[in-house]
């Protein structure tokens, strides 16, 4: 199975503890919400391609390098002339959660799917995999006109047979207003399989006043299956007609909590494209989400994370 990410990738720059009053260090990396997806996807054996725009600096080089070294496959990536990745820091609190400060306005992500040349070349592209993944954010960063191109395009993909798995990841200052927000994010959920959500995120965009009402007012979407991520609250997994609510085993010394989401989802799509029954995939979820939130950063390194052991193959596959 191939999935495909669509997305934004940023320069990362994450606190590191200094020694005996040093001034404060920072480590650089590159992350975004579906890039990390993509990495952890690619972790657990899933063919994984990311598509996006970069600039012709030297850090849009370090990026390719990054996801080459990862097996990430870049071909449908373009790259824009005198452009230059965005950027966020990092900052948490003594129990880990965290706090992103950004520098995005110029990010050649923004322009992902506008340009007609651009646009047919990734979309033969995508027309390979079998699902694809976008987030809210990927919704955010992109034009209007951007967006409906993109939609219209997911609604030719899921006629042909593919898959769409799309988290709703809600950030405020990324849209001119909650209205538009809603619209797009409405929109993309008609035109998805899959919806892995926070209730956080929903209850800050929608209003809703518990769990409840957040799965009644999704369930006009149709979904195949929707996942409710509760922090450390039991998961709610919605599939098949029936609701079940799968609990978080505690995780101890959390050092960051950035990327806990995106981890979730990777263990979680990674399953269910190996064709592992949804409780199990939120079980591999949960367990990716705790591994990275253990580090520092929303990409640990290659030799902290486990990937997932085979685990027995349930029945999920739409033809």
């Amino acid at each position: 199975m191939k999935l495909a990410a669509l997305g934004e990738v940023m320069v990362e720059f994450a606190p590191q503890q200094g020694r005996g009053g040093a001034a404060p260090l920072f480590a650089l990396s590159f992350a975004g919400d579906t890039y990390n997806t993509s990495i952890y996807i690619a972790r657990n054996g899933i063919q994984v391609s990311y598509a996006t725009l970069l600039g012709d600096d030297p850090y849009s080089e370090r990026m390719l390098q990054a996801m080459g070294a990862e097996g990430l496959d870049t071909d449908a990536i373009e790259r824009l002339p005198g452009r230059c990745p965005g950027l966020y820091t990092i900052q948490n609190s003594a129990d880990g959660e965290r706090q992103f400060t950004y520098w995005r306005g110029e990010s050649p992500a923004r322009e992902l799917f506008l340009d007609e040349r651009c646009r047919a070349r990734l979309q033969d592209h995508l027309r390979q995999m079998d699902c694809l993944y976008l987030s809210g954010i990927t919704l955010a960063i992109m034009a209007p006109e951007a967006r409906e191109h993109l939609l219209t395009f997911l609604d030719s993909f899921r006629r042909d047979g593919g898959r769409v798995a799309f988290d709703s990841n809600y950030r405020p200052r990324l849209w001119a207003s909650k209205e538009a927000a809603r619209e797009a994010v409405g929109g993309f959920l008609q035109q998805s399989d899959i919806a892995l959500l926070t209730l956080e995120d929903e209850q800050l965009l929608w209003g809703d006043r518990s769990a409840g009402k957040c799965l009644d007012r999704n369930a006009r979407h149709h979904l195949e299956e929707l996942v409710l991520k509760r922090g450390p609250e039991p998961v709610l997994l919605q599939y098949d007609g029936e609701l079940t609510a799968l609990d978080v085993p505690a995780v101890r010394d959390i050092v960051d909590t950035t990327g806990a989401g995106d981890a979730f989802n990777a263990g979680y799509l990674a399953a269910r494209l190996k064709r592992v029954e949804p409780e199990l995939a939120v079980a591999a979820g949960n367990r990716c989400a705790a591994q990275v939130i253990r580090h520092r950063g929303a990409i640990i390194p290659a030799a902290d994370y486990l990937p997932e052991r085979e685990m027995p193959a349930g029945g999920l596959a739409r033809a």
